[in-house]
């Protein structure tokens, strides 16, 4: 553009204005007010409570896990209880990884599994007791019977469970067999409750008829067999009990299958003395049928059954059945002093 043609005056008002100088901002400082100050103190005071409150808990951590006054240090501090067969020293034992640690250290659900997996321990329940203390209470096991395992005599309950016996203890139970280490547990537990409910079904048929059982063979979990010694034999002919005879001390074998034991001991009593009327020498009966009764069923020359019970009688009537004979004299011989065995519907 020629400077000549244009005036400056026009010139300098056709400046855009950005390119003018402008005149400099004063920047204005704030000064360091009191709610700024009220600021920085509490979040000062938050830190230091923070801090105190660390140093409070390093103290009492140190104390609670650290200190003797709440170490596990002897034998004593542990207070058992409700054991009459279980050593003290196999449940000191379990605690002796804990020694000299705090009783907050101690793991108590891991040592409570521990303590009931020692044989007589049914269940076990471990507290603390602060500030140094651990008390143990304890369920122990009830053996119901003496368990012949071969040729060791041992205890067992009615779970199954094998129990030692204790060096102090006066128990007196049958002996049950068929029942062995080997077995699985559940195995042990249902022939257990069999034996238990036949206990428990025999006294109430008779109190005190848990004292007649000798031994108990568990062999077949169908067919409970038991051995029973001084059973009342009732009267024989001629007004003379089976006692003057010396049959009630002679051990008598019954296979009672696997249920209705009450009703058949009741058999059992009622009747045992007419049949050693009948067989003479009873060593066995077989009560698993249904209303009938086998006598000396390892002998089969005789048999003797009872007919149903008829409306308006008092009792049935026997009748016997005799095995046709030998044809030679001299196997009639041979079998002139076996025992006969009866059959008897109940």
């Amino acid at each position: 553009m020629d400077a000549d043609v244009y005036p400056q005056e026009v010139l300098a008002d056709e400046e855009p204005k950005y390119l003018r100088r402008q005149k400099p901002l004063e920047i204005k400082r704030r000064k360091f007010g009191r709610k700024a100050w009220m600021t920085y103190l509490r979040v000062s005071l938050w830190i230091l409570a923070a801090l105190a409150l660390a140093g409070m808990a390093y103290v009492a951590e140190n104390f609670l896990f650290h200190a003797p006054a709440m170490a596990l240090l002897k034998p004593d501090q542990i207070h058992i209880t409700g054991n009459h067969y279980i050593l003290p020293a196999n449940v000191l034992g379990i605690f002796a990884a804990d020694r000299n640690h705090s009783v907050l250290r101690i793991p108590l659900d891991q040592r409570r599994k521990q303590i009931e997996s020692l044989p007589w321990v049914e269940q076990a329940a471990v507290r603390r007791a602060l500030p140094n203390r651990i008390e143990v209470e304890i369920t122990e096991r009830t053996p119901i019977a003496f368990l012949r395992d071969g040729g060791e005599m041992s205890l067992i309950d009615a779970y199954g469970m094998i129990l030692e016996r204790p060096l102090k203890g006066d128990f007196h139970f049958p002996v049950v067999s068929g029942v062995n280490s080997e077995m699985p547990i559940d195995e042990r537990e249902k022939r257990m409750g069999l034996f238990a409910g036949f206990i428990q079904q025999i006294q109430t048929a008779h109190p005190g008829a848990t004292e007649q059982v000798s031994e108990v063979d568990l062999s077949d979990a169908e067919d409970l067999r038991a051995t029973l010694t001084g059973l009342p034999g009732g009267s024989l002919p001629g007004g003379v009990t089976s006692g003057d005879w010396g049959q009630t001390e002679t051990p008598l074998l019954v296979r009672f299958g696997d249920s209705d034991f009450e009703g058949k001991y009741r058999t059992l009593l009622e009747n045992i003395g007419q049949w050693r009327a009948t067989a003479g020498r009873v060593e066995s009966v077989d009560l698993r049928f249904s209303r009938e009764a086998v006598v000396n069923p390892e002998n089969t020359s005789t048999a003797q059954q009872n007919p149903a019970h008829r409306s308006g009688e008092g009792a049935a009537t026997a009748t016997a059945q005799r095995k046709p004979a030998a044809k030679s004299a001299k196997k009639m011989a041979q079998h002139r002093d076996k025992k006969h065995s009866v059959r008897k519907s109940v």
